[in-house]
């Protein structure tokens, strides 16, 4: 059954070091598909059929692309299983065009962020939130995830980011004064909570919270963030510090490896690839 063989096939995989977020679930679907159609063995037209049910051509390819690794792995031992082609396209999506924030944008976000509608320790909350992502590139689930251990020093210490790394992102004297201020309110706010952010219930933000702040704070200040690209997301702070960064990249060759070296470590990416794609932006 190829439910089994999924099993097994994920297993291999994830020993491997892959964690397969979202492909396990996938294929065991796939593997339910197929199994209901009496089917003992990767079918092309079977997994073509199966990847079709999804609604939009990119999770139709991303369906599609799983199945066909999966099937070269079975391939490999029994000639029996096909693997189907990828008549969906490619699965690797073109990254939109990041939104990238002027300084007086950013600085108004800041100032917008503290809504009229806010009490108590939320209107210091987003503006100081959207500050520090401003300042330091951090990604929203690191600076929600943030506590106050975390806060040292030597800067700001990231744990168990995105890729599983962590690392020490430096705090401008600025900055440091300004999150100070605000975690003098903080403490007394939440003071059984040790997440330097919190939500009106007394929690550590969520993702939704921080998106929908975000709308409020750029809609006041006629920010794109629609449906249209390049649109303004909180994501776009993170985009515009690593653009800010390497326009103050020095111009000889050495220098420039150093500095994409230096900025993909204090971002966090996994591959230095994903810091020279600011650079062709």
């Amino acid at each position: 059954m190829l439910a089994q063989a999924v099993e097994s096939y994920l297993a291999v995989r994830r020993a491997c070091g892959f964690k397969l977020e979202g492909t396990d679930w996938r294929l065991r679907s796939f593997a339910t598909f197929s199994d209901a159609r009496g089917k003992s063995y990767v079918c092309s037209q079977t997994a073509i059929e199966w990847a079709g049910l999804a609604r939009s051509i990119p999770e139709r390819a991303r369906r599609l692309g799983g199945v066909i690794r999966f099937a070269r792995y079975m391939r490999a031992e029994d000639q029996h299983h096909e693997v189907p082609p990828a008549v969906f396209g490619s699965e690797n999506r073109r990254r939109a065009i990041p939104y990238i924030f002027s300084r007086h944008d950013i600085e108004r976000l800041v100032q917008a962020a503290v809504h009229p509608a806010f009490r108590g320790l939320r209107r210091d909350t987003y503006s100081t939130f959207f500050a520090l992502l401003a300042c330091t590139g951090l990604r929203v689930s690191e600076a929600i995830g943030l506590r106050y251990e975390d806060i040292t020093p030597d800067g700001l210490v990231i744990r168990s980011s995105k890729f599983g790394k962590s690392r020490l992102v430096a705090l401008h004297e600025t900055a440091r004064d300004h999150l100070d201020r605000y975690l003098e309110r903080r403490r007394r706010y939440a003071p059984f909570d040790d997440h330097v952010f919190v939500s009106v219930k007394r929690k550590a933000l969520c993702g939704s919270d921080v998106r929908c702040a975000f709308r409020t704070a750029a809609r006041k200040i006629g920010l794109p963030c629609g449906s249209q690209r390049p649109r303004a997301t909180p994501h776009s702070l993170r985009h515009t510090f690593a653009v800010r960064a390497l326009e103050t990249c020095p111009d000889s060759r050495d220098r420039i490896t150093q500095h994409m070296l230096a900025l993909s470590t204090y971002l966090g990416h996994a591959k230095v690839a994903d810091t020279y794609w600011y650079w062709i932006q």
